[in-house]
């Protein structure tokens, strides 16, 4: 028996079920653009002000910024070397905001993950103050809420416990979400991040890809914006932000 044939029907109905466990996406724009906070083409050298070195990797080169995970692996400490946590590479603006869209293209150039964060450092509950995150893969774009979920510091703290899984589990419910995508390497792509009160919502070229509510989104203060490689390597250019209210 033609084994493919038998396993065709099920990735069907798995990905169907995947499909209807996931919140429609907004057709309509959750944001309405106000006053532009930052543009930058990736040209100007040196780098804008308002950038910021967090986790290296990153240069401005060519017209672009380029983002390579060097931290790729978690080492331990030995007698003459500390220890080494793997981490994406990770470059930072300084510029608040509470509602906003933020629009960047983005290219895969080899990287595996490529995302927009948000986050509050004088935030003590969520580790290094984490809120929320749009990330793009080539399989798929997903949002999280992280200060209610994954960097939510109790959270963290039970997942150090395997008998709490259950636990750890419930507290995560509805805190995150993947929706199917298929994103190219090395092609240039426009993603665009709403972000109104607890909602976000993911654009790539202008098409809703993403969407999620939930508290944590909805933080007062969102003191960074960071741009995250995950990877060998990625590419942005030509970022805009705009401060925003909502839509309706």
């Amino acid at each position: 028996m033609n084994l493919r044939l038998l396993i065709a029907p099920l990735l069907l109905v798995t990905s169907a079920a995947i499909a209807a466990d996931l919140p429609p996406i907004p057709a309509a724009s959750l944001a309405k653009k106000k006053e532009l906070l930052f543009s930058d083409d990736m040209a100007s050298n040196p780098p804008a002000k308002p950038w910021h070195r967090v986790v290296d990797t990153f240069k401005f080169e060519n017209g672009v910024l380029k983002g390579t995970q060097t931290r790729v692996k978690t080492i331990p400490a030995t007698d003459t070397k500390p220890a080494i946590t793997a981490h994406a590479a990770v470059y930072g603006l300084e510029i608040p905001t509470k509602d906003s869209v933020v629009e960047v293209r983005i290219n895969l150039a080899g990287a595996t993950s490529m995302d927009v964060e948000f986050d509050d450092r004088k935030y003590t509950e969520a580790h290094y103050g984490h809120l929320c995150r749009a990330i793009v893969r080539t399989n798929g774009v997903t949002i999280m809420d992280e200060r209610e979920g994954s960097q939510n510091l109790i959270i963290k703290k039970l997942k150090e416990d395997p008998s709490k899984k259950v636990e750890v589990a419930q507290l995560m419910k509805g805190k995150q979400v993947t929706y199917p995508a298929k994103i190219e390497q090395n092609k240039w792509y426009t993603m665009t991040v709403e972000t109104v009160g607890d909602e976000m919502r993911v654009l790539i070229d202008g098409k809703p890809m993403a969407y999620l509510k939930s508290p944590g989104i909805g933080h007062v203060t969102k003191s960074k914006i960071e741009l995250g490689v995950g990877g060998q390597s990625g590419l942005f250019d030509d970022i805009k932000v705009w401060n925003a209210e909502p839509a309706k």
